[in-house]
């Protein structure tokens, strides 16, 4: 079987909050938009803001718990980047759960948490270059 990921989808509470956050934020652009979900075309895959309602009717599951036990990752060029992209998702809504720092095995990082609280590590990593599309490669 193909390694690969389609879509990421979020379950979340307010889809104009959200929208606000990944538009103002990130500044990306949605390619899809109705009154339940929102998608966005990522480098290889989708990602996906789904009212937490309708996700749980279309996957015949209740009680849902947000956000789950993962993060998610977007990785910049350079360290220098990390602290301003997190300033920018602040200001869009976000919250802070870890400052900046540089953990045990290299590069630079924090996290925010997005209006639903799913967390988003910012990240530098000197050894996984990123390509002019996007995708993060692990050397080695």
């Amino acid at each position: 079987m193909q390694q690969q990921i389609s879509i990421i989808t979020l379950g979340i509470r307010d889809l104009d909050r959200s929208r606000h956050f990944y538009e103002q934020g990130f500044g990306w652009k949605p390619k899809f938009a109705n009154d339940e979900i929102i998608f966005f075309q990522m480098n290889g895959f989708v990602l996906g803001l789904f009212k937490l309602s309708s996700l749980e009717s279309d996957m015949n599951r209740t009680g849902l718990v947000t956000p789950g036990a993962f993060s998610l990752a977007h990785n910049v060029h350079t360290q220098e980047e990390v602290v301003p992209v997190m300033e920018q998702l602040l200001k869009a809504g976000g919250r802070l759960i870890r400052e900046a720092d540089a953990p045990p095995h290299g590069g630079f990082r924090g996290y925010v948490a997005d209006p639903d609280d799913h967390a988003w590590e910012i990240a530098w990593n000197p050894a996984w270059p990123i390509s002019p599309e996007g995708y993060v490669t692990i050397s080695g």
